[in-house]
C-alpha cells in the first residue's frame, strides 16, 4: 500500500486525471494533461512506471491529489509541491528561497567540460549566486578530484545548499556560504568561477510567467534597470578572484551577449564564446581576463 492509499475509497484514476486536466487547463497550465498524471503519481506515492501498470479504473483516495491540484492551479511551481528538482545528473531540494533550477543553466556545464576537459584534474570552483547550489554540485560531480565554494546572499539558500550537498555525497568537496558576491574570500583564487546571477530588467520582472513572478525570489532575478547591474560587478571582480588560466561561466539572459563583451573589455576581460541552450538561445558566456592583464 502506497503512503496515499488506505482503506477508503475515491474517484477512479481516470476520473482524478480529467478533473486535473480540466482544472489545469483553465488555469493556463501548459501540457495540463501531463502535468495532472505527474501530481497524481506523487499524490499517491507511485514511480512512473508504477503508474503505468495500474488500471484507469482503479479507486484511488483524492487526498492529498486535491491539495496539490489547488496548489498548481495557483501557478506555484511544480517543483515546489515535490520538494525536488533534477539537474543534470542531480536531484536536488528546492524551496522558495531559491529559483528552480532550470535545464538551460545545463549550458553551463556543458562549456565546463568543453573548457576544462581533465575531468581528473583538480580544480578550485566557485559558484556566485548558489542558489540550489545546482552548478557547483553538477561541477564537482563531474570533477571528482576538485573542490568548491557556493554563495548566496540569501542565508536560507546556503543552507539548503548544504543540505543538496549531502544529498548529493558531495558534503566532503563543497562548502556553502552566505555573503555578498566574493567579499568574504578575499585573497582566494579559482580556476573556474560559475555563476547564474540576477539578469532580468526590473522593467521585466512584471511580465514574468506567474510560477516565476509570484512563488521565486525576485532578488534572484532583478538585473536592474538594464538587467547588466551584477554582470558588472562579476567582471570586475574576476580579474582578482580567477587563477592563472581560469574561466568564468556566466549564464545570460536573451538579447544580453553584446553587452556583456562590453562590460567584460571594460574590465580586462575577454569573452571566448556565447553558448546557445538547446533552444537556440544565447545562454552562456565563457570568460577569461585578457593575457596582457593576467601576464
Amino acid at each position: 500500500m502506497t503512503r496515499a492509499e488506505n482503506n477508503q475509497t475515491g474517484q477512479t484514476l481516470e476520473q482524478l486525471l480529467a478533473l486535473g486536466t480540466q482544472q489545469l487547463a483553465e488555469a493556463g497550465i501548459e501540457s495540463p494533461r501531463r502535468e495532472a498524471r505527474l501530481l497524481l503519481t506523487y499524490a499517491l506515492g507511485l514511480t512512473p512506471e508504477q503508474m503505468l501498470s495500474r488500471s484507469p479504473r482503479d479507486l484511488v483516495p483524492e487526498q492529498p491529489f486535491l491539495a496539490y491540484l489547488a496548489r498548481r492551479a495557483a501557478r506555484e511551481p511544480m517543483a515546489f509541491i515535490t520538494g525536488s528538482k533534477g539537474f543534470w545528473t542531480l536531484d536536488l531540494a528546492v524551496s522558495p528561497a531559491t529559483l528552480v533550477p532550470r535545464g538551460d543553466s545545463e549550458t553551463l556545464l556543458s562549456c565546463l567540460l568543453d573548457y576544462c576537459p581533465e575531468t581528473q584534474s583538480p580544480k578550485a570552483m566557485l559558484d556566485l549566486g548558489t542558489g540550489t547550489g545546482c552548478l557547483l554540485l553538477a561541477a564537482l560531480a563531474e570533477y571528482p578530484h576538485s573542490w568548491g565554494i557556493g554563495v548566496d546572499i540569501n542565508p536560507d539558500a546556503a543552507v539548503l545548499a548544504q543540505g543538496n550537498a549531502r544529498r548529493c555525497g558531495l558534503a566532503d568537496r563543497a562548502l556553502f556560504m552566505a555573503g555578498v558576491w566574493d567579499n568574504a574570500l578575499e585573497g582566494q583564487r579559482f580556476d573556474v568561477v560559475l555563476s547564474n546571477p540576477p539578469y532580468i530588467p526590473t522593467a521585466d520582472l512584471a511580465e514574468l510567467m506567474p510560477e516565476v513572478r509570484l512563488h521565486e525570489p525576485l532578488a534572484a532575478l532583478d538585473g536592474g534597470d538594464d538587467g547588466m547591474a551584477a554582470y558588472r560587478v562579476l567582471c570586475a571582480r574576476m580579474p582578482h578572484v580567477l587563477a592563472q588560466d581560469g574561466v568564468a561561466i556566466f549564464e545570460i539572459g536573451i538579447g544580453q551577449g553584446e553587452d556583456l563583451r562590453a562590460v567584460a573589455a571594460e574590465a580586462g576581460l575577454e569573452v571566448l564564446e556565447i553558448r546557445s541552450d538547446f533552444g537556440d538561445v544565447p545562454r552562456a558566456a565563457v570568460l577569461r581576463v585578457c593575457r596582457e592583464m593576467s601576464a
